[in-house]
């Protein structure tokens, strides 16, 4: 006959947690001390990666910038071509329209109202 399981006892729990304590104390114990030499050459080695990540980002930053200096030069230069036009028209004299010229606007917008309701 096959006997059942049996529920571990607080006593046999805390047994086994008491020899995965030990053993993971001994693995830590054996293991050999790092080197100091060993040691100061990683500090250097991430010490040097850590400044070349500094350059790097730097870099990209003055980039950026540099960029978006670019951006707002090629911005202003079309805006002031966009405005030589204008203050050249400004500085023209304005020649105001004659009376024939106002009573053929008036008569073309009468015509498009006219043709918009349906009528001829």
């Amino acid at each position: 006959m096959m006997r059942g399981y049996k529920e571990p006892s607080f006593q046999d729990r805390m047994a086994i947690a008491h020899s995965a304590k030990t053993k993971a104390l001994a693995q830590l114990n054996s293991k050999a001390p790092i080197d100091p030499a060993e040691q100061a050459r990683r500090i250097a080695s991430r010490i040097a990666r850590e400044e070349a990540q500094q350059v790097k980002r730097a870099a990209a930053q003055e980039a950026k910038s540099a960029a978006q200096a670019a951006k707002e030069a090629a911005q202003r230069a079309r805006q002031d071509e966009d405005r030589l036009p204008s203050e050249t028209s400004l500085a023209a004299p304005a020649r105001a329209p004659s009376e024939a010229e106002l009573k053929s606007a008036r008569d073309l917008r009468y015509a498009a109202r006219k043709a918009r309701k349906g009528r001829s």
